[in-house]
């Protein structure tokens, strides 16, 4: 990934404030954007009086809350706005294992938001499962749509033999995923923009990815799916994958469903187009019902709930 100066030195700075939160011993557990409203409406919220109001929880802050050389590292990477007389970061950090990663603040409302959320440590904690009861020897792996990048860098780490590939279309995810990456002293991730698999080559033993999966009426990159439920994306990333693994490779797709009158429709599509030799899989529910705000968003008057599922699918020959 090639940045031009000016973000080089942004980037610079961010990795430095970092470093300074990790030092200092920082620690924040992201929530569910309803579970951060509700936070944050509190009466003791209207402003930050900590180093997690401000990282964490995104409140406006008075200068003075936070260190002089903290406030110039994110004056120089452009993340912070003013607030009449206090200001509010437009990041946020957040800790998974001994990884800290930055992503964007919340409400997460821009078109290129990078979304780091219970998800992600759900999504983290597949991927350790696999890697502690799967331990064939990883050597080219990719994390598809790596947002903030939590997943390319645990696989990096837990194989630092292998080459670990995050890809994403949005350009500030990969700028995260480049610093989150650096700040965890990981030398063996690339970042690359690409849309999917379409714009890298090789095959791959490992692929992974915790898609988009909402129908979203602004159509934003972190949050959309696609198709009739928000289910477009993840049947593309099972198609692509299934043509880019190598003889015994696997694909870990994290994502979520609509579920209407008891029906799973992505689970029908696997039975139906994944039968046969070639490949082997296991399809399960890992939570029933997530982000029940959203039955409220048009397109959803007909689904019961959604539900976070796992696909697992290894080419066996």
């Amino acid at each position: 990934m090639h940045l031009d100066k000016n973000l080089v030195c942004a980037d610079q700075a961010l990795l430095q404030l970092g470093r300074r939160l990790s030092a200092d011993g920082y620690r924040f557990t992201c929530v569910t954007p309803a579970t951060h409203a509700r936070n944050n409406d509190r009466p003791v919220a209207d402003k930050a009086h900590d180093l997690r109001d401000v990282f964490g929880w995104s409140r406006p802050f008075p200068p003075a809350l936070i260190s002089p050389d903290e406030l110039a590292q994110l004056k120089r990477a452009g993340l912070v706005e003013d607030q009449g007389e206090l200001l509010r970061s437009v990041v946020r950090w957040s800790s998974i294992d001994n990884l800290l990663l930055v992503h964007s603040a919340w409400p997460t409302e821009s078109r290129d938001a990078v979304f780091f959320g219970p998800d992600s440590y759900r999504f983290a904690q597949l991927i350790k499962d696999f890697l502690q009861q799967h331990p064939r020897r990883v050597e080219n792996a990719v994390d598809i749509g790596c947002g903030s990048g939590v997943a390319a860098l645990l696989i990096a780490a837990a194989a630092p033999h292998a080459q670990v590939c995050a890809v994403d279309i949005n350009p500030l995810a990969l700028r995260f995923t480049a610093i989150n990456a650096a700040l965890a002293g990981v030398a063996n991730v690339s970042v690359e923009r690409s849309d999917l698999l379409e714009d890298i080559a090789g095959m791959f033993d490992l692929i992974v990815a915790n898609p988009p999966y909402m129908l979203d009426t602004r159509q934003r990159a972190y949050r959309h799916g696609g198709g009739a439920l928000g289910a477009e994306l993840s049947w593309r990333i099972i198609e692509q994958a299934r043509e880019r693994l190598a003889v015994g490779g696997t694909l870990l797709l994290y994502t979520g469903v609509a579920i209407v009158e008891g029906r799973d429709f992505l689970l029908e599509a696997v039975r139906l187009h994944l039968a046969g030799p070639g490949f082997s899989w296991h399809y399960r529910e890992l939570d029933p019902d997530v982000f029940g705000e959203q039955l409220l968003e048009p397109g959803y008057e007909q689904v019961e709930r959604i539900a976070v599922v796992a696909l697992t699918l290894t080419r066996i020959v």
